[in-house]
């Protein structure tokens, strides 16, 4: 518990969060590797995150936190957390267990633009 404590205080004092005191996080299938979403986390989602080991984000449209699967049964299942190089994105690898978007689709990048 003291070991994980440190490890959430070591990565929070690293992240470079905007100016909401958000992070963008980018949700990525690890035996796939498809990406299955763009999020948002604060301190408090990812704190959640990192304690129960499934996806809490911040809804920023509901400025409200979010647990991924709550309500579809859809949750996401941590494998690992990835900081990119500037500090400003997370890159969160799951094992889902269901589609990751609302609309029943596996990944939220379904649609394909056509020039």
């Amino acid at each position: 518990m003291k070991a994980e404590r440190l490890i959430m205080q070591e990565l929070l004092a690293e992240i470079k969060f905007d100016a909401n005191r958000l992070i963008p996080v980018i949700v990525q299938n690890a035996k796939t590797n498809k990406v299955l979403m763009l999020a948002y986390m604060n301190a408090e989602s990812l704190s959640l995150t990192l304690s129960t080991g499934e996806t809490y984000f911040w809804s920023r449209s509901r400025q409200e936190l979010w647990h991924k699967g709550a309500i579809s049964g859809n949750i996401q299942h941590v494998v690992d957390i990835r900081l990119d190089c500037d500090a400003d994105t997370l890159l969160i690898r799951v094992q889902p267990a269901g589609p990751a978007c609302h609309t029943g689709n596996q990944t939220c990048f379904y649609r394909k633009y056509r020039p």
